[in-house]
């Protein structure tokens, strides 16, 4: 008996003992998880008048629960310039509200605060803005912009737009075909000898006559599978490439490109305007549509273009150079206002005025020819309906660029702002962009 009760007691300490050791571990186990680091604004609306003082307030933030103590650095200024203010805080766990001083004029504030934890760097922003509404271009309107585009669309049009079409089966519904397309186009040689510009054609198979939307692409290079979703909808849709491939290669095709061929292609020869990469790129948006307009299934009325970032640029350029458009959708466009660094201030992607000193692109020769490629410059012809969308956070298409596009335009327009976002866009503003252009051009 008393060999059991001794037995039974040993087990009884194992037992505490186990327990013991497990809730040792429990409370020793390291944390790990995401951080944030959140900026906010004492504006709901992120809008301030040019004077009124700004309060930025920084929370750092882990699994929802603030990280008490936690060192920051944050500095603010203008957008992309260098910050006028920078300090390294201790942020308690309540988030530290700091004064951001005000701008005296038209123009955008911004604050960037950055942690350091796990090893990893963690980063947040917000970006007040001073009467947006009353930002002006800093680049000019050359006397003879028409005159060169109406050239350039002359000499298009002496070229048959010699469409070929390759099926996709693998890419088409039940409702929809799917094509691999190729359309000639001007070259960028500066002696208009041909070129090649390639797509993918999604169009409805029931008979009848459909609206049309051309898709112009952001920057970069890579393959395209078509707005097959937009043909679902009743709609003729193209959505080309700009770099005279076809647009249906592997990938690594397309990444060796961007590391070789093609890198930084938004400089090539920027210091002549006849000869810039950029000719033949919007020259080629209107060959896109002279094929969307003859196409049989056309209602031979409703025209719209639409894309992201330079997809937003080439729709305004597009707009701006093609009466056939009736509306456009355009997200955070590129190549607006480039020549804001030359004027202290920031300029649009891709930011070739940037950098000052030896080696730079800040050649007279090359300041003039942007003159001729500057959205600016084709928003103040745009008269085609349209809505547009930015976030006044975004780095790679600063909103002071962006306004300086969108307040020159004098056509029917409506911007729609998803504030906190930075080049990039959310799901909701995707739905709305979609549905307005579909409505739009749907009678």
């Amino acid at each position: 008996m008393h060999k059991l009760r001794q037995s039974a007691l040993l087990k009884i300490c194992f037992i505490c003992f186990s327990l013991w050791l497990l809730i040792l571990a429990l409370s020793a186990q390291a944390r790990i998880g995401t951080v944030f680091v959140r900026v906010s604004l004492d504006h709901a609306d992120w809008l301030y008048k040019p004077g009124e003082p700004v309060k930025f307030k920084i929370f750092v933030i882990q699994d929802g629960q603030p990280v008490p103590n936690a060192q920051v650095t944050y500095g603010f200024g203008p957008e992309m310039m260098p910050p006028t203010t920078e300090k390294t805080v201790t942020v308690p766990a309540e988030g530290l509200t700091i004064d951001g001083g005000t701008m005296k004029e038209a123009g955008f504030l911004r604050c960037i605060a950055t942690t350091e934890m796990y090893g990893r760097r963690y980063r947040g922003l917000a970006t007040a803005g001073f009467a947006p509404e009353q930002i002006k271009p800093t680049t000019t309107d050359p006397a003879d912009f028409d005159a060169f585009w109406n050239a350039g669309k002359e000499a298009l049009a002496k070229l048959p737009v010699d469409a070929k079409l390759t099926l996709l089966p693998e890419l088409c519904t039940a409702n929809v075909n799917v094509y691999h397309v190729s359309l000639q186009n001007v070259s960028g040689d500066g002696n208009n000898a041909p070129s090649r510009l390639y797509g993918i054609l999604a169009e409805p198979k029931a008979p009848g006559k459909y609206p049309a939307i051309l898709e112009v692409p952001g920057a970069g290079i890579r393959p395209y599978r078509g707005r097959v979703d937009l043909a679902e909808r009743g709609i003729i849709s193209l959505q080309i490439g700009i770099h005279g491939l076809p647009v249906n290669l592997p990938q690594e095709v397309y990444d060796s490109l961007g590391r070789s061929g093609v890198a930084s292609y938004w400089t090539y020869n920027l210091d002549n305007k006849d000869r810039y990469y950029y000719r033949r790129v919007y020259l080629g948006c209107v060959r896109a549509n002279d094929f969307l307009t003859q196409h049989p299934k056309f209602d031979g009325t409703n025209l719209g273009v639409m894309g992201g970032s330079q997809g937003g640029a080439l729709s305004i350029v597009t707009a701006g150079l093609d009466p056939r458009v009736k509306a456009l959708a355009a997200y955070y466009p590129a190549l607006s206002d480039v020549t804001g660094y030359l004027n202290n201030r920031a300029g649009g992607w891709p930011h070739m005025f940037r950098q000052a000193g030896a080696g730079s692109h800040r050649t007279p020769e090359k300041i003039e020819t942007t003159k001729y490629y500057d959205v600016v410059n084709f928003a103040r012809r745009v008269k085609a309906p349209g809505l547009y969308t930015w976030g006044f956070n975004d780095e790679t298409c600063p909103p002071t660029s962006m306004y300086s596009s969108y307040n020159v335009i004098t056509a029917k327009k409506e911007l729609m702002l998803a504030l906190e976002t930075g080049h990039n866009q959310v799901p909701e503003q995707t739905e709305r962009v979609n549905n307005w252009i579909v409505n739009f051009v749907k009678p």
